[in-house]
């Protein structure tokens, strides 16, 4: 059983020691490392070796570049998110904040227009801002924050820097009732620049349309043709911008023409107004003339006067 033992002892402890093979590889290891960085010849083996191993050094590598690439595409499409919804957020913020110094630079282009005309006007005027608007759809009125504690009297006319807007047809201790151009019973005695034709020109109830009614069919009247106020009412003051003329339709079939004009003042845009005052009283009228005045008066309230 011992002899059995030592054989199999000696037959796993054949060929060199432990000590002597470490000694010799260590040896040809140095002279390997010598070789090689004194004469470079293993160069072409060990760029073989890496060409032959590249492969799956990639494949290896794999998983952990795509695991890195994954979390920096996450990571980046999280933060452009965030990043497209803050500047989103800031151009809604500015488009607003534009859209406001717009509003506050034509109303401040306006105030300026109003104060040359006040500076130059012939008559006095006074200056309100727009309260609110009448709430019946069918009537083109606006009330100003101008009443009879600032002086303010029914029939006076008011204008902005482009012309007539319409008429003061009631006061408030506070507040003024502003009766537009445009409104189906106003109406305003009016002149052609061009050709100093007096007329009226009615309102028709829309925002943008006046009507220069009861002229006939060869009326001396072009489209293009420039209204103002003929100053023959003892409201408007004269030579004041009221509407343009775009529509001449004269059928021989109608004792009139149909003449469709625009208003020129911004009666739908403004927010401040000038009130007209001052204008000189007319001389009375006949007494058989003012009993049918009055009497027309009262079917139209608006009337202050013929064209």
């Amino acid at each position: 059983m011992a002899l059995e033992d030592t054989r199999t002892l000696r037959f796993f402890n054949r060929g060199p020691s432990a000590v002597a093979r470490l000694v010799f590889f260590s040896v040809l290891s140095l002279l390997l490392l010598f070789v090689d960085a004194r004469y470079r010849y293993l160069e072409s083996t060990r760029q073989v070796i890496s060409i032959i191993i590249y492969p799956f050094q990639r494949l290896t590598a794999l998983p952990g570049e795509m695991w890195d690439g994954a979390n920096a595409f996450l990571s980046l499409q999280s933060h452009l998110v965030a990043e497209n919804e803050q500047l989103r957020l800031r151009h809604d913020a500015d488009s607003a904040q534009l859209k406001q110094m717009e509003t506050v630079l034509n109303e401040n282009a306006q105030l300026r227009t109003l104060l040359e005309i006040k500076q130059r006007a012939e008559y006095s005027v006074q200056a309100a801002q727009i309260v609110y608007l009448e709430r019946d759809i069918f009537k083109r009125k606006l009330f100003v924050d101008a009443g009879e504690q600032n002086g303010v009297q029914a029939g006076r006319a008011v204008v902005d820097n482009s012309g007539v807007v319409g008429q003061v047809t009631r006061t408030y201790p506070w507040l003024s009732e502003v009766t537009l151009v445009t409104d189906k019973d106003n109406v305003v005695p009016v002149q052609v620049v061009r050709s100093g034709l007096r007329a009226a020109v009615f309102g028709s109830g829309n925002i943008n349309e006046l009507e220069l009614r009861y002229q006939p069919v060869d009326v001396d009247i072009q489209i293009g043709d420039e209204l103002v106020t003929s100053g023959m009412d003892g409201t408007y003051p004269p030579a004041l911008p009221v509407a343009r003329v775009v529509r001449v339709e004269r059928d021989p079939a109608y004792p009139f023409a149909r003449i469709t004009c625009v208003p020129l003042a911004g009666v739908d845009r403004h927010r401040t107004l000038l009130i007209v005052s001052g204008v000189p009283a007319l001389p009375p009228r006949p007494v058989a003339e003012a009993v049918q005045d009055n009497a027309e008066r009262r079917k139209n309230p608006l009337r202050r006067g013929k064209p």
